[in-house]
């Protein structure tokens, strides 16, 4: 109480307050104008606006004052380093805050792996709010390092920093009303409910809508978006780092509908975070197609706090916590401060602060998996005519293509000359054995094999290449790091990223994973890889939530039909 009657006071400017922004145009997201005045701070809040005195002035030059951005869904082990570094990474940038669903971590480590995350964002200037993965596993359809089901999820819901539950991607389990599915949509019900839907229409998405989703980032086309929004849904306008999804979509905001959109990045890799950045980058690719940089900021704050209910944040008001961005351009937003509960973290692009990870015991080794040979990888021909899964440029979604095997001494083997590349999926959490074998066509490799142990959703152990004797020393090299990522030639490994933590992030800085990821990028071209990011596109070949064709550690899947289907025509 004594505190609030302290705040009083200097808001009425009976007393100096802790510090003054002076100088600030001010883009007011809730009135939706910009304005210039002094903005008064106390104890990190927003008390006041107008002239004040100030025990510490910071005088901006007139130049734009913004709330700190937020991301309404994201994958934080895509970025492939520890929660501290992330924060370092992203808040020079301007985000405040993000909403984080651990689900690869959830997929490997179970509930132990969203502990990490919850426990590893204390004492940054970044919030990280937590949606509880509802697909561990995602499908039945492959083999997980852990199972939640709804009483677990049940034991982290009332955690103050928990908002709700995460994307569900088990949309046919919904629309049949699978009871242990809907138990764990149940589970969020007072909270906030994430959708992940793609290309679902008609009554199946009337039926997902009635069971509880209110979001959805997998939209490609504005009438997949249209037909989301008019049945209640709040779109995710994504642009990441291989989905690139936002510019199909911009047209279908309006000052009518503006409030139901929200920006988001869903998977930010290393390199195109330090190329690109983050929801500044969504907010002027936004801006440059034509959208009013008013609405463009309000989606990439205050829409997104309100729709998941985040408290004082997402707006410069009265009691909102001083969460600001500081930038010179409206038309092409590039913070140059960042401020946090009223303390400068970041200038010019530069974290202020250092990234500390806190001790825990929450992450063990993962990497467990059968002895293998060469003839591991080997494929018994049983036709003449394969199933390839193909690969779509800037898209996670993928072909399901036909054509001719190669066949030599009755196995079916990889053809480099048409672009047919073997591609295997090794279970790593159990060791059961359990291997997947397969095709795959767009990466235009001519000699050698990748691997690595990010391969969502499961995240079992990927091995891609054009022979067999690559591809074990591949995978083998993976296994001796704890999990990685590794490019083979010849015998030879011509670079690797070590990934200790849970076989998906790594505890280096984002500089040096970055250069880890230039190295394999440049290793993988060496070869003849055609594919800028090969190691993030191979990631995707997993992921059986999203069409058309997949490889799990159980065998190849019709992603459309949700069901196994034979390699040999």
């Amino acid at each position: 109480m004594r505190n609030m009657q302290d705040k009083i006071r200097k808001a009425l400017g009976k007393a100096p307050v802790d510090v003054l922004i002076k100088n600030a145009k001010l883009v007011n997201v809730v009135s939706g104008e910009i304005y210039e005045t002094n903005i008064a701070i106390v104890d990190g809040r927003i008390v006041g606006f107008g002239d004040y005195e100030g025990e510490e002035v910071i005088d901006v030059g007139g130049s734009y004052v913004a709330p700190s951005f937020i991301d309404g869904h994201i994958h934080i082990e895509s970025s492939m380093v520890t929660v501290p570094e992330f924060a370092r990474a992203v808040v020079p940038f301007g985000t405040g805050a993000v909403v984080a669903d651990p689900h690869e971590f959830a997929n490997v480590l179970g509930l132990d792996g969203i502990r990490y995350v919850l426990q590893e964002r204390e004492n940054l200037p970044l919030d990280i709010f937590v949606m509880l993965p509802s697909c561990v596993p995602a499908t039945e359809l492959e083999t997980s390092g852990a199972r939640l089901s709804a009483y677990d999820l049940h034991l982290l819901i009332s955690e103050p920093r928990v908002v709700g539950i995460g994307e569900m991607m088990n949309y046919p389990a919904v629309i049949a009303g699978d009871h242990d599915t809907l138990n764990k949509l149940h589970v969020g019900r007072d909270k906030q409910l994430d959708g992940h839907a793609p290309g679902l229409s008609g009554k199946p998405l009337n039926a997902y809508v009635l069971a509880g989703p209110r979001s959805d980032h997998e939209c490609t086309t504005v009438e997949e978006a249209r037909e989301k929004l008019r049945l209640g849904m709040h779109i995710h306008l994504r642009e990441g780092s291989s989905e690139k999804n936002m510019r199909d979509i911009l047209s279908l905001i309006t000052p009518e509908n503006s409030t139901h959109f929200s920006f988001v990045t869903d998977d930010r890799h290393p390199l195109s975070l330090i190329s690109e950045g983050h929801i500044d980058n969504n907010i002027r690719i936004a801006i440059e197609a034509g959208l009013n940089p008013i609405t463009a900021i309000q989606i990439a704050t205050i829409n997104t706090a309100r729709f998941y209910e985040l408290k004082n944040i997402g707006a410069i008001l009265p009691r909102y916590w001083a969460d600001m961005v500081v930038f010179d351009d409206l038309r092409a937003p590039r913070p140059r401060m960042v401020f946090k509960k009223g303390i400068l973290v970041a200038e010019n692009g530069k974290a202020l602060f250092e990234a500390k990870d806190i001790e825990h015991t929450y992450i063990r080794g993962t990497m467990n998996v059968v002895w293998l040979y060469e003839s591991t990888f080997q494929i018994e021909a049983k036709g003449k005519k394969i199933r390839i899964i193909e690969v779509i440029p800037d898209q996670i979604i993928t072909k399901h293509t036909i054509d001719d095997a190669k066949i030599e001494d009755g196995y079916a083997v990889a053809d480099p000359e048409r672009d047919i590349l073997k591609f295997v999926v090794i279970e790593r959490h159990r060791a059961t054995g359990n291997i997947g074998r397969g095709f795959v066509r767009g990466f235009g490799i001519k000699n050698g094999a990748f691997a690595s142990s990010v391969a969502h959703d499961s995240h079992n152990l990927g091995v891609l290449g054009t022979n067999d004797a690559d591809m074990l020393k591949a995978a083998i090299r993976v296994v001796e790091l704890g999990g990685g990522q590794v490019v083979v030639s010849n015998g030879e490994i011509l670079a690797e990223l070590p990934l200790p933590v849970a076989g998906l992030v790594s505890d280096l800085s984002l500089e040096e994973v970055a250069e880890s990821v230039k190295n394999l990028n440049n290793a993988a071209k060496k070869i003849g890889c055609k594919i800028p990011d090969p190691f993030y596109a191979m990631s995707f070949l997993s992921l059986v939530p999203i069409p058309e064709l997949r490889l799990t550690d159980l065998g190849l899947v019709d992603a459309k039909k949700f069901e196994f289907t034979e390699l040999f025509v």
